[in-house]
């Protein structure tokens, strides 16, 4: 039971950790987040509640919550990725920012609009020569298949 505690703090602090490298990108390089990436960093921040929640208790429940976050982190990069694949003459026009959408229209709503995508969504800025939500979806992956494991793997529930 410790070693899956331990690791669920550790990917809790590893999700944490991408987030606030997002924020470095955003408040020190001047790399403004287009609404789906928002909605990935949400991603990563269940994610990490999950995996904190975990380091307490860890168990299927838990493994069932990251699988979902991740999953919805895969579909969002995903959906991103497929957005700045498009040829300029294709890409959605740009839409109101997210502060603006929030304030203004139900959340269903909201979720709506940053799903069909928008034209900053598909500026693609690169981190280490690939482009940042590809690195989400590699993050979203591993992270999401390690949290699946570590919570439903008899070996790392052996207490010691």
């Amino acid at each position: 039971m410790r070693s899956a505690r331990l690791l669920n703090a550790a990917a809790g602090l590893g999700c944490a950790a991408l987030i606030v490298y997002a924020l470095v990108l955003q408040w020190v390089d001047g790399l403004e987040p287009c609404p789906l990436c928002i909605f990935q960093r949400v991603a990563f921040a269940t994610m990490a509640v999950f995996f904190f929640l975990g380091a307490v208790l860890p168990g299927k429940w838990v493994a069932a919550g990251i699988g979902l976050a991740a999953l919805s982190g895969v579909g969002l990069a995903g959906r991103h990725l497929w957005l700045q694949s498009l040829p300029s003459d294709q890409v959605p026009a740009c839409g109101p920012g997210l502060d603006y959408m929030l304030g203004m229209f139900p959340l269903s709503e909201v979720f709506a609009m940053v799903l069909s995508g928008s034209g900053e969504c598909a500026e693609v800025d690169t981190v280490f020569g690939l482009s940042i939500p590809l690195w989400t979806l590699f993050a979203f992956v591993l992270i999401g298949v390690l949290g699946v494991f570590i919570n439903t793997s008899k070996r790392t529930h052996i207490a010691h």
